[in-house]
């Protein structure tokens, strides 16, 4: 998960909407007939759309406000809104205190991520171009998979648009997931700076299928949760299984002294590879899987996954494996 982080330093809300501000502005005395009640989040895209930017701005965070002028606020919402009649809710997921809400355009180009609290404060927003890759989108792998877990799980990352799936824009990537454990609307309960305090951590993971194990990695440090992480060493501990028709399972961010494979070891779908942990490019304890057709999984291109039943989970989905 460390390219959310990433990309929420870059883009958006406590940091900024990735513009530059251009000076300190003269005040605004406010309309004494505008609407001052805060716009709800099924009402928000509706307002967006029909340029009532300053009431929205008004409702945006002082951090936000501190990075992000109101002109250039109305200036990129217009220019989003070029050729879009209409925003659609594609997901809605619990971060932190907070709850995101992400919207896809009618011509499905554009996306909007926002964060609002519980008081309705607009905490973050990211107004992002998507691009599509509709030739892979339609390639899935020649083998059926199930996830790498035999309880349920959280899908954090997945699908086919960078709004729901951050890996999407990267071909060795692309249709990755992403997983962690949720309850009640949080991945951990206690010291948030602990790996023993995430549901997720410790967690068996299994074979996706039949194969043999061509890479495996068990001595790789596990981070401490969003404090550092280690981008030296991306999988972390890792396993890549080798299976029919040169499909090549990748399974990530595994617990330091967990594994109990080896490279060589034939492998069936179901048996225990090791514990989730936090090693690797990981923010906090979860598990990254995704299917690539060469062993050199950098190099290589991410294949959809064919899942078992025909599921197809994306953000905000809770899934079971076996």
């Amino acid at each position: 998960m460390k390219y959310y982080l990433v990309a929420l330093l870059t883009f958006f809300s406590i940091i900024g909407l990735s513009a530059c501000t251009t000076g300190e502005e003269e005040p605004r005395e406010e309309d004494e007939e505008m609407n001052t009640e805060p716009v709800s989040p099924d009402k928000f895209t509706n307002q967006f759309l029909d340029g009532d930017f300053e009431r929205l701005y008004n409702q945006t965070s002082s951090e936000f406000q501190s990075i992000v002028t109101l002109d250039e606020f109305v200036e990129l919402g217009e220019g989003f809104n070029a050729n879009v009649n209409n925003y659609e809710l594609i997901s809605e997921v619990p971060i932190q205190n907070m709850q995101e809400y992400q919207w896809i355009s009618d011509q499905g180009d554009k996306g909007i991520r926002s964060y609002f609290a519980e008081d309705l404060t607009i905490e973050g927003l990211q107004l992002i171009p998507i691009a599509s890759y509709p030739e892979s989108d339609e390639t899935y792998t020649e083998n059926t998979y199930r996830m790498p877990i035999n309880e349920e799980w959280y899908t954090f990352w997945g699908g086919t648009n960078e709004l729901v799936n951050y890996h999407y824009p990267l071909e060795n990537q692309r249709y990755a997931y992403d997983l962690f454990i949720l309850k009640e609307d949080t991945s951990f309960n206690g010291d948030p700076e602990e790996n023993e305090s995430y549901f997720a951590f410790g967690k068996e993971v299994v074979a996706p299928l039949d194969g043999v194990i061509i890479s495996a990695e068990n001595t790789i440090a596990d981070n401490t949760p969003n404090v550092d992480t280690n981008e030296e060493q991306l999988l972390g501990n890792h396993v890549v299984i080798e299976h029919e028709n040169d499909e090549y399972s990748v399974i990530a961010h595994l617990k330091e002294g967990s594994l109990r494979v080896s490279k060589g070891d034939s492998v069936s779908a179901g048996d225990i590879l090791g514990l989730a942990g936090n090693s690797g490019n990981s923010s906090e304890p979860h598990i990254h899987f995704h299917v690539a057709d060469s062993a050199d999984w950098e190099n290589a291109a991410s294949i959809r996954i064919k899942l078992e039943d025909e599921i197809e989970p994306v953000r905000g989905e809770t899934i079971t494996g076996f």
